[in-house]
């Protein structure tokens, strides 16, 4: 992709994937390959912020046996899903502000 992604939109993008996922949450690595399906992202950048959301109460773990070894799944908390609607709101607004010089919208 040729526009550069900040930190914000891919906290945003990680909050949405790991929502999508339900209660259950998901696992890193499928974490990883959503997020790589909409931004060019790397393991060694997401699992970071995946830690830093964790540590900012965004994001609560558990880890669950799979296939003799642990895998740790990742599920949004309350501040997680508050954070990702400020987020949703704010990139609605930005796309349409985009949008309009960009596209030539009205």
């Amino acid at each position: 992709m040729t526009f550069s992604m900040g930190a914000s939109l891919l906290d945003a993008v990680v909050l949405s994937v790991v929502q999508k996922e339900g209660a259950d949450g998901s696992y890193g690595y499928k974490i990883t390959q959503d997020v790589r399906s909409v931004m060019d992202v790397s393991e060694s950048t997401l699992y970071p912020v995946l830690r830093r959301l964790q540590k900012d109460e965004c994001l609560e773990t558990y880890d669950q046996a799979f296939q003799g070894r642990n895998r740790r799944y990742y599920k949004i908390t309350v501040g997680g899903a508050m954070l990702l609607d400020n987020y949703r709101r704010e990139w609605a607004e930005y796309k349409t502000k985009v949008d309009h010089i960009l596209m030539g919208t009205e």
